[in-house]
């Protein structure tokens, strides 16, 4: 059966949720970047039935962290996050310096690590560039990068953290692993494939040259 992938943009960033399951028939969902406006995606999950058992961060920046403690208090859902980055969440702190709500990760993770959640099996990938401990969450061949790689554009690299060769680099190092196939979540807009960025994305033009 076929991984089911819900996008939900929230808080005024329109920073991508996704509620994530093992099939369209499962009811147990992993939450993904939870960045605010709790409320609402609560609502989404009742009024389709679905249940939080497990909450996915791919970095820790305001639009991607800002409502994990509080959804993780509402669920009883385990955090993983990054390791590199988890002692922002535990202190309640966004990279830049940005007070969230504050939440013990239950699961610091990074590149290599695997793990089941929700029915659904995941291996978690280091995609430095953005920030300096982003990873992202690849489930049967479709990628949650958070702001690495958008559709047509990349994530900016100019915060605490940021680096523009680690960020080409991560990028590079997806077709590497994963190959041109790759379906893409971003953090934010809409989802896209590896390949086509990889041939079309402005942004990525060395890699083409390279």
């Amino acid at each position: 059966m076929a991984l089911a992938v819900d996008r939900i943009p929230l808080t005024d960033w329109q920073s991508n949720c996704y509620v994530v399951r093992a099939s369209e028939a499962a009811t147990d969902v992993a939450v993904i970047d939870p960045g605010g406006d709790i409320g609402t995606l609560s609502r989404v999950l009742a009024d389709q039935g679905l249940t939080a058992t497990a909450i996915l961060v791919t970095h820790a920046d305001i639009d991607h962290i800002g409502g994990v403690a509080e959804f993780a208090a509402a669920t009883g859902a385990e955090v993983w996050a990054p390791a590199n980055e988890s002692h922002l969440l535990r202190d309640g702190l966004t990279r830049t310096g940005r007070e969230v709500g504050p939440h013990d990760p239950e699961h610091p993770v990074s590149g290599g690590d695997t793990f089941a959640a929700a029915g659904v099996s995941f291996t978690v990938v280091d995609i430095p560039g953005h920030s300096a401990g982003h990873v992202g969450f690849v489930a049967e061949g479709q990628l949650f990068g958070g702001d690495l790689l958008f559709a047509g554009s990349v994530g900016r690299t100019d915060l605490a953290g940021g680096n523009w060769d680690e960020l080409v680099a991560s990028i590079a190092s997806l077709d590497t692993t994963f190959g041109r196939d790759l379906i893409v979540h971003p953090g934010h807009g809409g989802s896209t494939t590896l390949g086509h960025e990889l041939d079309t994305n402005p942004f990525l033009g060395e890699l083409r040259n390279g």
